[in-house]
């Protein structure tokens, strides 16, 4: 059976309430462990429900040992977490879905605070590990101390987000939000993209507390602390291009104009040192460079739109708004246009003074307060056009050629 195979199958006939899904690489040791405690719950607890493992090749074993438990197994060629949760996750029948490691490290015993809440009807429920506990070795002092609150503080930071454990790997969602989630990463940084995507789309996010103990296999996790970290980061920093390119790039231009502003009347002195125009030349840089990166960031922001990264709800604020318009194009060029007559004239009126110092020498600061402000205002002025083109690049319809993304096969019903 395929994944889409079952998920016609999903939507053709009712399903159970619940699917628990495990991906798995090689988990022999603990993933019996894993299904049974599952089942058990599942029966304790009166859910209809199903055990959904997401095999990523494993070569111990793992597959035959779910098969043997009553597991679904569904059998994922594309390697990485995130790969392997997708596909299992497509397959699953359930109208809620709950994930979590196969490694013993979450209790598959004790999940009537996630079901509770996706009857409420929340779209995602995330286990907190901080509320619920975390047992002596269960996880390193880097990850404890170190990477978990500076990854969730940023996180909270960049998307105002609420949850106070980004990276719990137990956690619930409905199949509905998990459709419009539309995920597209296949590795660890499928846990943060599912986080993130919930917080821009406005899903009904909560949390219930959870606990992590050490895992039960004898051999080293796939988690690799410092890599999959900065995994982590880099992701959320390129989900949120306003605080990477935006805000440094406000910051810029502002700090570069405010200077040049300031230095252009002739040299001051700050704590008895004298700047002139070489700081005037810094200060236009900063100024052009500035500009870069706030239209880097509209671009990132619509092309991550365009090619799914990014929820179409994420295009941003009043300024996102307005450059996404049809006519923001003309609009951009005629700005830059005027920047650059702007710039020309200073630069005629740089030609003149010099012309009336007869072409000969002339004191580099006076001419350079005339010819750097010139300068970096015709180059603004190009720069406004150019980028003025490229959104309006990105915002061309184009022809849609299929998903953006295959479902992969899955194993034995």
């Amino acid at each position: 059976m395929t994944a889409s195979g079952a998920s016609a199958a999903r939507d053709g006939a009712a399903g159970p309430e619940l699917s628990i899904v495990m991906p798995c690489l090689n988990e022999a040791e603990t993933l019996e462990t894993c299904i049974r405690k599952a089942q058990a719950w599942l029966a304790r607890a009166g859910v209809d429900g199903e055990v959904v493992v997401g095999d990523n090749g494993s070569t111990d074993g793992s597959r035959e040992i779910a098969v043997r438990c009553g597991a679904r197994v569904v059998d994922v060629p594309i390697r990485g977490y995130g790969a392997a949760l997708y596909h299992a996750t497509k397959a699953a029948r359930g109208r809620y879905v709950v994930m979590g490691d196969a490694d013993d490290s979450y209790d598959f015993s004790r999940l009537d605070a996630f079901l509770a809440e996706l009857r409420e009807g929340h779209d995602l429920v995330m286990g907190n590990r901080f509320r619920g506990g975390i047992a002596p070795g269960a996880m390193p002092w880097k990850n404890r101390w170190l990477g978990n609150p500076v990854l969730t503080g940023l996180g909270r930071l960049f998307f105002r987000s609420s949850v106070g454990d980004f990276h719990c790997g137990l956690r619930g969602f409905s199949r509905t939000a998990f459709d419009r989630l539309d995920l597209q990463t296949t590795g660890m940084e499928y846990a943060s993209e599912m986080v993130i995507k919930a917080e821009m789309l406005g899903l009904d996010v909560t949390e219930v507390p959870t606990t992590l103990s050490p895992d039960g296999r004898s051999r080293a996790p796939h988690l690799r602390p410092w890599r999959d970290g900065w995994r982590h980061l880099r992701f959320m920093l390129l989900h949120s291009p306003t605080w990477l390119f935006l805000y440094p790039g406000l910051g810029a231009m502002a700090l570069g104009l405010a200077t040049m502003l300031w230095l252009l009347p002739g040299p001051r002195h700050v704590a008895g040192v004298q700047v002139d125009v070489h700081t005037l030349v810094f200060a236009a840089v900063t100024l052009l460079v500035g500009h870069q990166a706030t239209m880097f960031a509209a671009g990132a922001r619509m092309l991550g739109v365009r090619e799914r990264v990014l929820p179409a709800e994420a295009v941003g604020g009043a300024w996102m708004r307005w450059l996404s318009r049809e006519k923001s194009l003309e609009a951009g060029v005629v700005v830059g246009a005027l920047l650059v007559l702007l710039g020309s004239g200073g630069a005629l009126a740089a030609v003149l003074a010099w012309g009336r110092a007869s072409f000969g020498p002339m004191t580099p600061s006076t001419l350079l307060r005339l010819v750097v402000p010139a300068a970096a205002t015709f180059a603004l002025g190009v720069q406004v056009m150019l980028w003025s083109f490229f959104l309006g690049l990105l915002r061309l319809p184009v022809r849609s050629h299929g998903p953006a993304r295959a479902d992969g096969p899955a194993g034995s019903p």
